[in-house]
């Protein structure tokens, strides 16, 4: 498989002939093997691993989508880390990543609260 990580600003890498890839998703984690049928998989942030010439290969990547069609396999995700220590890769995705989820959170909280505010003050301009 030719596996392809896509983030919002660059390519993060490209990879040929990768043997296996593990992956985690909402569903829980999952192997993708060369004669899988396409898919496309919503992706949690996690660790994914994936194996070239029986070397393994771990990414700590943030939230994103992955699509197989064929031997292609394109990852997009917002953001990835590399390296080879899986306790710093596990380390970087529960403190940048889920840290990011709950900023994430707290402007989605604020944004719909002035929505709501908005709509309140344009229902009461109406009325008068």
């Amino acid at each position: 498989m030719d596996l392809k990580i896509l983030l919002p600003y660059r390519i993060f890498t490209e990879t040929k002939n990768v043997s296996s890839i593990i992956l985690e998703t909402i569903e829980g984690s999952y192997g993708l093997l060369p004669q899988r049928l396409d898919c496309v998989a919503a992706l949690v942030a996690g660790i994914l691993t994936y194996e070239v010439e029986g070397k393994l290969h771990y990414l700590a990547i943030d939230e994103g989508l992955l699509i197989k069609a064929g031997t292609q396999v394109l990852v997009s995700v917002r953001n990835a880390i590399g390296g080879t220590d899986l306790g710093k890769l596990r380390e970087s995705v529960d403190k940048d990543f889920m840290n990011l989820n709950e900023s994430e959170k707290n402007l989605r909280s604020v944004m719909v609260k002035m929505e709501s505010g908005l709509i309140f003050n344009m229902k009461k301009f109406r009325q008068e």
